[in-house]
């Protein structure tokens, strides 16, 4: 949950909704909410550049860790 969080963080904080995130990816909000409740299921998970998509939308950049 703590993807989950993260994202929906960062869309708060630019002030975005989901169909303002919809229209900076070139898809529809029905994605983006499907890519947002996904992150709350371990039967799906997004890929790599879905997600990096989705940060530069809220003005953000993805950075992976394992630590």
């Amino acid at each position: 949950y703590t993807a989950l969080h993260a994202m929906l963080d960062a869309r708060q904080a630019a002030g975005l909704t989901q169909a303002d995130v919809a229209s900076r990816m070139g898809t529809t909000v029905s994605a983006v909410s499907r890519l947002e409740a996904s992150l709350r299921s371990e039967k799906h998970s997004p890929s790599f550049a879905t997600l990096r998509k989705y940060a530069q939308a809220c003005g953000k950049k993805l950075l992976i860790q394992m630590v």
